[in-house]
């Protein structure tokens, strides 16, 4: 289990995270962010608890991207397989999210959403993390978002394997990140 503790003058972030079978414990006090952050826990298999508190919403989500994505980057095992793209279709919304966890922070978007695309960036920052999220289809912004989180869940899922077998390893040997 890592836990990431993030405190500032805007905001009060705890965030406990660990591969296993998708529960989560969630208050933000901004419920779409506790029901995204569920469902992304719950596609990716990870246990995740999460405190936040905050002055402003975009200082909130902003700096719970921030601590999940630091403890994201902690989990990637030295066999991961590190790749992961998923298509979630979502009523009228079709996203596909690419990432690799190899350690070269980019986000590539957008979502119809200017505080979620923000979430998703510095998420990608913070979990040192290759974020694509491609919006196909979709005109309702809470499908289009909730799709993305399902996928990027989905993609994760996909990514962490440790199986060895499955690994994909770089030209320039095993990739590997360590956090102290």
């Amino acid at each position: 289990m890592t836990v990431v503790v993030r405190n500032t003058r805007e905001t009060q972030i705890r965030v406990e995270v660990a591969p296993g079978t998708g529960t989560s414990n969630v208050d933000t006090t901004i419920q779409f962010l506790d029901h995204m952050l569920v469902t992304l826990a719950r596609y990716a298999s990870l246990d995740l608890e999460v405190t936040a508190r905050g002055d402003l919403r975009h200082h909130l989500i902003e700096d719970v991207a921030i601590a999940l994505g630091t403890a994201v980057a902690t989990l990637v095992p030295p066999q991961a397989a590190r790749y992961g793209d998923r298509f979630i279709p979502m009523d009228d919304a079709l996203v596909h999210v690419a990432l690799d966890l190899g350690g070269r922070p980019y986000y590539c978007g957008p979502l119809p959403s200017d505080l979620y695309d923000h979430w998703f960036r510095s998420f990608a920052d913070n979990a040192v993390a290759t974020v694509h999220v491609r919006v196909l289809r979709g005109r309702d912004r809470h499908h289009v978002v909730e799709a993305a989180f399902k996928a990027l869940g989905a993609s994760l899922r996909q990514a962490l394997v440790a199986d060895g077998a499955s690994a994909v390893f770089s030209t320039k040997g095993a990739v590997g990140i360590e956090v102290t």
